[in-house]
């Protein structure tokens, strides 16, 4: 501590009256030191010449004394050097020798803030043994969460985890089953597997051809994302499912049956693009009909047709048809062709007539994947990346630096770095208001430096560039801004949305109701944002930073994350649930499970903690859902300008 070098009294009656504090009295006094002061403080009594014999045997019992309180301490030390630890702990129970009458009092730890524990890594090194049981603790959380599932609401979409039911909001074809398959293939949840296998076997070919309208964004990424990726855990194409790490003793699905229903399902999705007159998709898919239609409005969101590139690419691979990605990839050739705002578009564009609509940017809802999957189909097709695909590279690189441009800006008083929006384009005003879905772009940032390899290895091999190290240091910033939004609230979970203090706003409002938060001033937290769906997108940014950083605050982190999810959504009865409030105590909940609690937010954590670099990410790419598809290599792929 500053400004003093002495030690904290323990309470005010170790105070001198003069004010001053007294440290020898922590110490635990000597016997021999106490024998030899009270002979020297008597000296004056004894001379030479009046030498008795009892002041002889007084002397020769000092003496032995002496030697014992000497020879018991060598002891001791030798023993320790000898026999390490085990030994040494055993002395310490034994009779104290000198060296512990002499010694000093202990220093109490030095007590730092939270955000200070960060900056000592030393503090942060966990035995890989203590991670190995926090991720087991994820694994129980899975099978809670499935139980719940599997008890009230199998063949439901969703789970409402407190009244017991189940829910359709995603076209009822079981969407908790499909995107839950692979986080239990990875995870080795056997019982899961086999019931969620079953399940799929028996009953989604029938669903897909009865059910009526789905979303074409939402069935893509968790339906068709979910099978694609289960079929390549299982070994569904052999080439390349050794590189994910996940133990070949777990158990696996049909990958011959997922691959059927992944055709089928997807043959009907296209419909969406076969039906729209120009490149951009229809938004929704009537399946028994075998019909599109737009969305009410006429419009699409911007990252829903821009996100389907991975699922239809691969599987144009292991169907040998090359239909699929075409039409995908017709989605992103056509945006490269349309004006932009320094990289940035609008979260609309409307598929009559191909052009974006409105001027409303921003990186939340509507626009967020677009910029993900600029980067990630550029990374899943490596045999491209230079060739015919080195575009997407490109406005990727543009968006980010249109973004630290036009949408970055610190907080007031303590400087966090957000992303916020310009809902009227780049003439209008600025909106200091971030999305908890925005908190996927510190992970895109670092996945776009690095490429997937170590920051270690990517500084040894020089393969960063200027940029690259600028992008990663905002990807941390960024990390950092969204793990604060987590720990300014009571419960130590997020809000849906959050404003920032800026300098010049005099706005205000309200805070997150952790008042012992450095930040609580740099957050605003208004009720109607207030809600918590147990979102994924900040473990998923700190599982990437930790993989590339090797950085094990981001592990840290999301520890901390998943024990207030574990303290204020688990439901005893089976599942967890959605919070109203995360800024009061007890929150209000909402009675709802979504399907990312299990394909993403669990997933994310249980790869965070776990010590055998399961998916590397130099070798596998995780779509906008979380579901791994390997990077393919060579002439693996069906090219799209076939």
């Amino acid at each position: 501590m500053s400004g003093t070098s002495g030690h904290l009294p323990y309470s005010m009656r170790d105070v001198g009256a003069g004010g001053a504090y007294n440290n020898a009295k922590f110490r635990h006094r000597s016997r021999l030191k106490m024998v030899l002061q009270s002979l020297s403080t008597n000296s004056s009594k004894y001379r030479c010449g009046k030498f008795t014999v009892g002041k002889f045997l007084c002397l020769l019992m000092v003496s032995g004394l002496l030697y014992l309180f000497l020879h018991k301490g060598s002891e001791g030390i030798v023993s320790s050097e000898l026999h390490g630890k085990e030994v040494q702990n055993k002395n310490a129970r034994r009779a104290p020798n000198i060296r512990t009458f002499w010694r000093k009092p202990p220093r109490l730890p030095p007590r730092l803030p939270p955000n200070e524990i960060y900056k000592n890594n030393s503090l942060l090194q966990q035995s890989p043994s203590e991670w190995t049981s926090r991720q087991k603790k994820v694994k129980e959380a899975f099978e809670h969460a499935w139980s719940g599932y599997q008890k009230y609401a199998m063949g439901y979409d969703e789970l409402m985890p407190l009244s017991h039911r189940g829910t359709d909001g995603l076209g009822g074809l079981g969407a908790t089953i499909v995107d839950s398959l692979d986080t239990a293939i990875i995870m080795g949840a056997d019982d899961v597997v086999s019931e969620a296998s079953k399940w799929i076997e028996d009953n989604l070919m029938k669903r897909i051809s009865e059910k009526g309208q789905v979303n074409l964004f939402e069935t893509t990424i968790r339906v068709l994302g979910g099978l694609l990726s289960a079929y390549h855990l299982s070994g569904g194409d052999h080439p390349g499912a050794g590189d994910s790490g996940v133990p070949v003793t777990y158990k696996k699905a049909n990958p011959e049956r997922l691959l059927e229903v992944s055709k089928d399902l997807a043959d009907r999705l296209l419909l969406a693009f076969t039906s729209s007159p120009t490149a951009i998709p229809l938004s929704d898919v009537i399946l028994r009909d075998h019909t599109a239609h737009a969305a009410p409005d006429g419009l699409s969101s911007t990252s829903e047709a821009s996100t389907l590139q991975l699922e239809f690419s691969y599987l144009s691979k292991v169907s040998g048809d090359p239909k699929y990605d075409r039409a995908a990839m017709k989605v992103l050739e056509h945006m490269h062709t349309l004006p932009k705002v320094e990289g940035l578009v609008p979260i609309y564009i409307n598929p009559s007539s191909g052009q974006f609509s409105g001027e409303n940017i921003r990186l939340g809802s509507r626009g967020d994947s677009y910029y993900e999957y600029l980067l990630k189909v550029w990374v899943q097709q490596e045999e491209y990346r230079d060739s015919s695909l080195k575009y997407l590279f490109e406005m990727y690189t543009e968006a980010m630096r249109g973004v630290k441009h036009l949408l970055l800006r610190k907080t007031v008083p303590n400087g966090l770095v957000f992303v916020g929006e310009l809902p009227s384009g780049r003439n209008g005003g600025f909106s200091p208001k971030m999305d908890h879905l925005v908190c996927f772009l510190p992970g895109t940032l670092a996945l776009g430096a690095t490429k997937g390899i170590t920051k270690r290895k990517a500084l040894e091999s020089n393969l960063l560039t200027d940029e690259d190290k600028e992008n990663l240091q905002l990807a941390e910033d960024l990390a950092k801004t969204c793990v604060e939004m987590y720990f300014v609230t009571s419960t130590g979970l997020a809000p849906e949305i959050a404003y920032f203090h800026i300098e010049g706003d005099t706005e205000g409002g309200p805070d997150g109701g952790n008042k012992s938060s450095k930040y609580i001033n740099d957050i605003i937290i208004k009720p109607l944002d207030r809600h918590n769906l147990l979102r994924p997108e900040t473990v998923e940014s700190l599982f990437v930073l930790y993989r590339i950083t090797e950085d094990p605050k981001y592990r840290e982190w999301g520890w901390q994350i998943f024990q207030a999810f574990e303290k204020y959504t688990k439901v005893d009865s089976g599942g967890y649930t959605s919070l109203d409030d995360v800024t009061s105590l007890p929150p209000s909940t909402r009675d709802k499970m979504e399907t990312f609690f299990l394909g993403e937010t669990l997933k994310y954590l249980y790869l965070l903690f776990d010590e055998n670099n399961t998916l590397p990410l130099d070798k596998y790419v995780f779509n906008t859902e979380a579901h791994p598809f390997p990077v393919m290599r060579s002439t693996e792929r069906a090219s799209h300008s076939v």
